[in-house]
């Protein structure tokens, strides 16, 4: 989309809580719980902490060992020439993962030192249970925290899994030389829950192994009662109809806050996690449920030495196609990619008969896989006037079977794009201040586009913004990003109500286990809010 007037936001904020940094600054992995004094500590170093949560340290020394690997391939994977490499043993991060065997360690001797130093490793692994009461305080609805400090660094695996993010550090890979190592175990706690820790440590520095050994400095739980959820926004009803996509009393929620433009979000079901654009920071966020924040691509979509001539160089619209894979729209490179699973990048369209695309805004993927996508000047530093401008129009562009193909050219600024459930149509949304209208064009039999009509037009509503993100449900449902909010619309074009937000949407996706959660990007924040028919499509 094209950016209205923005802010410089000096930090970041994460359900409500703010955590101070540099002006545009990009926000760090956000693995801590709330600022400030927990309302509860359970030391897991002592017998009574370890006993609260039924709690038995394990040790087990750990090894490298040789195995059988291979080279990399001409796919950059390892599928060359068999060969021999080294690998560390046992893993032991699994939650279901054997350590009947290991030694037991009273808990009064975490800081012993062990392992046999210089270049060595180990696993200490115990299971906490929450308890149904923590002094005077009830976890319910709590978060917990789970803080450990290894001499010298440690990884800590939750439940069997070891997040692993672009650029991250602290929480549960490795912080620093005796850092603190902090890990949200839930936001929501439940008496009896339990939980499968397992830290692997390790003596470094690895480059110059140290005479010393392996030891345990502190282990924590950190515990901090539930606070209220906070709420923001309103939905405004027109149509008693609306009820059959937002039912009643719904509310938007704050997720996170502190970015300088949000954009393009898509919802990884293979992971459980939204990826979501900030093409003013050039960069991709990962959100995922538990609060967790990080940086998932830096350099999104511009590495140029003139990145300071843009105001939004990033990637913009985000979308997976059927293999799962991660497609992008690049505005300061002026493409369209696909991240491969081996992290390889492979240009999809740059060229439209031989001229540079504008700047790849929305897209969306067609069930037969064909990938369609808008492609007006936003990106550019001068936009329309940018003289590094080729094509004299801004397009609908399909590809299809490597070819990139022109649909249509009679929109000043196609943006937000859906298809209908049964693909039959093509909804497309306009931003241009002197007309506001989201077009549907007939999708064809060979995947081209008929001439299309205007669906909806909203150029009378108040309000600076034009149209944007576009999506469907699996019942017809248009929700537009238009003048004031996010507009629902039937499959008939009537206007059955609008979400307000504290700040204006310009995209969203439906996301979460079921597909009923909608997720916004909202300029400055990421919001979401629960719908009754779950997302159409891709």
């Amino acid at each position: 989309m094209r950016a209205p007037r923005l802010r410089l936001v000096a930090g970041v904020v994460l359900a409500g809580v703010l955590r101070v940094g540099p002006v545009a600054a990009l926000p760090p992995t956000v693995q801590d719980p709330p600022v400030g004094r927990p309302d509860a500590t359970i030391d897991l170093a002592t017998p009574a902490g370890v006993g609260l949560v039924a709690g038995v340290w394990r040790y087990h020394e750990a090894r490298i060992v040789e195995v059988d690997g291979r080279g990399p391939g001409p796919d950059r994977r390892p599928s060359g020439a068999p060969l021999r490499t080294w690998d560390v043993a046992p893993h032991a991060g699994a939650v279901d993962f054997d350590d009947r065997d290991w030694a037991t360690i009273d808990t009064t001797t975490l800081d012993q030192r062990r392992g046999r130093g210089k270049l060595s490793f180990a696993w200490y692994r115990i299971a906490v249970t929450i308890p149904r009461r923590i002094g005077t305080l009830d976890p319910t609805g709590a978060t917990v925290a789970f803080e450990i400090v290894v001499d010298d660094y440690a990884e800590v695996w939750v439940d069997g899994v070891l997040p692993l993010a672009l650029g991250a550090t602290g929480g549960a890979v490795v912080k620093g030389f005796n850092a603190p190592n902090r890990v949200v175990l839930t936001r929501d706690a439940r008496p009896g829950q339990r939980f499968q820790l397992a830290v692997f440590g390790v003596n470094g520095p690895l480059s110059q192994p140290p005479d010393n050994f392996i030891w345990i400095r502190s282990a924590m739980l950190d515990v901090y009662a539930p606070q209220p959820t906070e709420g923001a926004g309103e939905v405004i009803r027109l149509d008693p109809a609306l009820d059959v996509a937002v039912a009643p009393g719904t509310r938007l929620e704050k997720l996170a806050g502190g970015f300088l433009f949000t954009e393009g979000p898509v919802w990884v079901p293979e992971g459980g996690y939204l990826l979501f654009s900030d093409p003013n920071a050039n960069a991709i966020y990962r959100w995922a449920p538990g609060g967790t924040l990080d940086v998932f691509r830096t350099h999104s979509g511009y590495a140029g030495v003139n990145v300071g001539a843009y105001r939004q160089p990033g990637s913009n619209g985000l979308a997976l196609d059927r293999e799962g894979r991660l497609t992008i729209n690049e505005h300061g490179n002026r493409r369209v990619v696909r991240l491969e699973r081996n992290g390889v990048v492979t240009v999809l369209a740059d060229r439209y008969q031989g001229k540079r695309l504008n700047s790849p805004n929305d897209l969306v993927y067609k069930s037969d896989g064909a990938l369609y996508f808008t492609d007006p000047p936003f990106g550019l530093p001068r936009v329309d006037a940018d003289p590094a401008k080729e094509l004299p129009y801004s397009g609908v562009f399909r590809v299809a079977d490597g070819r990139v193909e022109l649909l249509a050219r009679d929109l000043a600024g196609p943006n937000g794009l859906a298809f209908s459930p049964d693909e039959r149509y093509l909804y497309v949304g306009n931003w241009d201040p002197a007309r506001k209208v989201v077009m549907r064009y007939p999708v064809a039999a060979d995947g081209t586009l008929d001439p299309g009509e205007v669906f909806f037009d909203m150029t009378a509503a108040l309000g600076d913004d034009a149209i944007d993100g576009i999506k469907v449900d699996r019942a017809g449902h248009l929700y537009v990003s238009g003048p004031g909010g996010v507009w629902v619309l039937s499959p008939a074009g009537v206007h059955l109500g609008t979400i307000v937000g504290p700040e204006h949407p310009h995209n969203l996706a439906f996301g979460g286990a079921d597909g009923r959660t909608l997720f916004l990007t909202a300029q400055t924040g990421l919001y979401r809010l629960r719908v009754e028919t779950p997302g159409a499509g891709r």
